[in-house]
């Protein structure tokens, strides 16, 4: 499960890189010849923190932006100007995993106003939130402008919901009624009840629980593809956030099947995790490095796929640390690259076997450096967050293909901003109330 997106922005502590099913050398760092038109999308809270998550194919962006008064995230949607989503009367919301559906709905977690009356943490806050808030949280769909709730197992208090489909399932966790004695019960982290991927849908009520490997007690699932298939971790109860929660990444082939080891490169210890899969069945994600206790979170980005098995996806140049979180129907691959050394981190991008900084691909006068790229829609249009040197806020970011040598002179009504970007009426999908190139959507400078 996700480390906390609001904790590593603020400590420029996440990592990742692209990569596919071969091996990326040195030597193809920087080649590519794509470039991009990057916009800063701001931060819409007022609190000078904000990630984008999730892009789907009609350019709805989803993610979330830090409350300047009250100092929690809400769920926001960038359709043209920003959509504070709110939550179920509790603090904090959140879309922290890519959605891949075309049909306006979108899903992720919310707190509701009501305290765990087990005192957990829960996966919403330890994976998401500025703060351990101890509020039941429930995942959500969003459609038309209503939020509604997932229930969790019988038993169980909390979901989480983190990818969706075309067809409206939805993918995630939930706890049952069982007080596992693999769960991390010590306060303020503590987690007591057992939790288990779920699929939610696409008939309202529709629940599905997929059994974890054997013989693991716990089990989540992070995305979910048009075929249904999904993939996910698999593991013990821990703090239901990651570490040996994460045992084994995994994959179903459909909500009836057993889930298939996907491979490890640390002996299948702790923070082996899938983030997103497309419609050919490849998956990206990361893992601990060889050699790592399950203790230490010491990631490298994967590729999979049947045909190659697992491969690591190597940190850009002399970084140490790399995840990957997104991928395309082509294969394209968006993540982050980190070094422990200097702190520094840089949004990547993978394509036809060439790894790269996104920042060398954006046009040279952003006031924009793109710490991380955490999805691609099938356009190439790609979202994440990014610190901007004016102003010292990290902000939401898009960036766009154009024709190479152009990008510094896009503008919103030229040609070559449209280039490999999908039809602005797709865009569209409340004709006359969203439009996503609003006149109100800041430019980087």
């Amino acid at each position: 499960m996700q480390p906390k997106m609001l904790t590593c922005v603020t400590a420029i502590a996440a990592v990742c890189t692209s990569s596919i099913s071969i091996p990326i050398s040195a030597a193809q760092e920087g080649r590519q010849t794509q470039r991009y038109y990057v916009f800063n999308l701001g931060d819409p809270g007022g609190g000078n923190l904000a990630a984008a998550a999730s892009i789907n194919n009609i350019g709805w962006i989803a993610g979330e932006a830090l409350q300047a008064e009250s100092g929690n995230v809400h769920a926001e949607l960038w359709v043209g100007t920003s959509f504070d989503l709110g939550t179920f009367g509790g603090p904090n919301s959140v879309v922290a995993w890519p959605n891949k559906n075309n049909r306006g709905q979108i899903a992720g977690i919310a707190e509701t106003a009501d305290m765990n009356p087990l005192n957990e943490a829960w996966s919403c806050a330890q994976a998401n939130f500025p703060t351990i808030t101890n509020h039941v949280c429930f995942g959500f769909l969003w459609e038309a402008g209503v939020m509604t709730a997932f229930p969790p197992l019988s038993g169980g208090i909390d979901s989480y919901a983190a990818g969706i489909n075309n067809k409206g399932q939805v993918a995630g966790w939930a706890e049952n009624g069982v007080h596992d004695p693999t769960c991390n019960n010590t306060p303020p982290v503590n987690q007591v009840l057992q939790f288990e991927a779920v699929v939610w849908g696409p008939k309202l009520g529709e629940m599905a629980q997929l059994s974890p490997l054997a013989p693991d007690p716990d089990s989540a699932a992070t995305a979910i593809n048009d075929k249904g298939q999904i993939i996910g971790i698999s593991g013990l109860c821990a703090n239901a956030a990651g570490s040996t929660s994460a045992e084994h990444a995994v994959l179903w082939e459909n909500k009836y099947a057993p889930p298939i080891d996907l491979g490890n490169f640390d002996g299948g210890l702790a923070w082996n995790t899938p983030t997103a899969l497309n419609n050919r069945g490849q998956v990206v994600g990361f893992g601990n490095q060889q050699g790592s206790p399950a203790n230490s979170f010491n990631p490298i980005g994967f590729f999979w796929d049947r045909a190659h098995a697992i491969q690591p996806i190597p940190p850009i140049g002399d970084d140490q640390q790399s995840w990957a979180w997104g991928i395309n129907e082509h294969g394209q691959v968006v993540g982050q690259s980190f070094n422990l050394m200097t702190g520094a981190a840089r949004a990547f991008l993978y394509e036809k076997g060439l790894l790269t900084d996104l920042n060398a691909l954006i046009q040279p006068n952003s006031s924009l450096q793109l710490l991380l790229a955490n999805d691609i829609n099938d356009a190439g249009e790609i979202v994440g967050f990014a610190l901007d040197t004016n102003t010292n806020a990290t902000v939401a970011f898009l960036a766009v293909p154009v024709d190479s040598g152009n990008q510094s002179s896009a503008r919103l009504g030229e040609t070559n901003f449209y280039s490999k970007a999908a039809a602005e009426n797709r865009r569209r999908p409340f004709a006359g109330t969203f439009s996503r190139f609003a006149v109100d959507v800041a430019h980087s400078k």
